[in-house]
């Protein structure tokens, strides 16, 4: 199959949400990018709409149900802290940055999700220390290329101060200007969450927010910079995109409260889960609720009506309530008994301990127990829509696609570097590509 590009410079904008174009027009950079290039401002995202399952579905084309990576953290009852989909070895079937390092390409990816492990030449993973033995530089070194991440942290660690933005970003954007400048890859994969973490802890439209996109345009326009200083700037094609959009929220609702309430979930007297027959698994905007035994007919039972019931009241908080089967369809987890969509204003949390619904106060989000706006919702979902802009080799230029699928990014990325994910959800949009 034909190559259209020489490097792929895939930069993701967590967060970045159709709402955000209008503003984006008249920003330097990604304006540059959108007169040079092609965009879709209406990108339907994919369910759960969270950032695991929504970057491994950019580079598989594939829904959750078929790549594995059905949530942000994995099912671990009653554990403060669950532990996150890091590891390649959580998706199935191939990957954009697999097969082309198969064909010899040189490929790099900083912070991309559910990379860890994986074999990318060039690879600083997004995974964090989450157990209080743990250290962040060892876990990353040890996840990703040793001696590379070495190299970024003995240069640009002084940027970062621990996991909080926009620092965070702003060392993965110097540590990605240097990879491209010094290794020139085949295929960059990055991931900025500046947007993303403004957007949960001040709100959708916060001035926070604002800033944090001002300050994306100043890191597309140093990476823009920095492959012109390269001599490779004609035969890059580079992307921006967004993974999903955030909705607010003042109420958080927490189903595991009733499943306790009902003997479902058993609880030690120093509050630890010590057994459960039916748990609500969260995310944020949506919730899985999982039985533990498949076979076991009355809890599915209590649990069907406990939520059937539930959700004819508005004020509860849930939206609707729909069967694993329906949810699998919809490309979420099947192995869920049900699962269930927040109402405008509300989300979902694991807590099993006080009220049903929790007010949410400014403390409660400084305190990083709750948030003021965030994702997770249906793809359907009104204003929910993410961003695609591309330009550069292999794409034509001033195409507008009225509206496309996440999971189409993936199989458009394939054919640019003349390979192919197999039987994919997604297509390729042939519109965008000189063939």
């Amino acid at each position: 199959m034909k190559r259209l590009t020489d490097h792929l410079i895939v930069i993701s904008f967590d967060c970045l949400s159709s709402l955000d174009f209008p503003m984006l027009k008249e920003l330097p950079h990604f304006n540059e990018l959108l007169e040079n290039g092609s965009y879709c401002e209406n990108v339907e995202t994919i369910y759960p709409s969270l950032t695991y399952p929504c970057h491994t579905s950019i580079v598989t084309g594939n829904f959750p149900n078929r790549h594995g990576v059905i949530n942000n953290t994995f099912l671990q009852p009653g554990m403060h802290s669950p532990d996150w989909y890091w590891h390649r070895k959580n998706i199935k079937g191939t990957t954009l940055y697999d097969e082309a390092k198969k064909q010899g390409m040189k490929t790099a990816a900083l912070l991309w999700p559910v990379t860890a492990r994986a074999k990318i030449d060039y690879h600083m993973p997004e995974i964090f220390a989450n157990r209080p033995w743990h250290h962040q530089i060892p876990v990353s070194l040890w996840n990703g290329s040793f001696f590379y991440q070495l190299e970024m942290n003995v240069r640009f660690g002084h940027i970062r101060k621990g996991l909080s933005q926009p620092e965070l970003d702003d060392f993965v954007l110097e540590s990605t200007v240097h990879t491209m400048k010094t290794k020139k890859p085949d295929l960059l994969l990055v991931h900025f969450v500046d947007l993303d973490t403004q957007r949960h802890y001040h709100g959708f439209s916060s001035k926070e927010a604002a800033s944090a996109i001002l300050r994306h345009d100043n890191r597309l326009g140093r990476i823009i910079d920095a492959l012109k200083e390269t001599g490779i700037y004609e035969k890059s094609t580079i992307v921006a995109l967004g993974d999903h959009s955030q909705l607010d929220h003042s109420k958080a609702i927490k189903p595991n409260v009733l499943l306790k309430e009902r003997g479902l979930i058993y609880v030690n007297p120093k509050g630890k889960v010590i057994d459960w027959k039916a748990y609500c698994k969260s995310c944020d905007g949506s919730a899985y609720i999982y039985v533990k035994d498949e076979t076991d007919s009355e809890t599915k039972r209590m649990v069907q009506e406990l939520f059937d019931y539930v959700v004819q009241d508005e004020n509860n908080g849930i939206k609707r309530v729909i069967s694993g089967e329906e949810a699998f369809q919809m490309g979420a987890d099947g192995n869920a008994f049900l699962m269930i969509e927040a109402q405008k204003g509300y989300y979902f949390k694991e807590y099993f301990d006080g009220e049903y619904i929790d007010n949410i106060t400014a403390n409660d989000v400084k305190e990083r127990r709750y948030t003021f706006a965030s994702h997770g919702y249906s793809p359907k979902k009104d204003d929910y829509q993410t961003v695609f802009m591309a330009t550069g080799k292999g794409i034509r230029p001033n195409v507008v696609i009225p509206s496309m699928r996440l999971v189409d990014e993936g199989p458009t990325f394939a054919r640019l570097l003349g390979l192919e994910l197999g039987k994919t959800d997604g297509k390729i949009i042939e519109e965008l590509l000189k063939m």
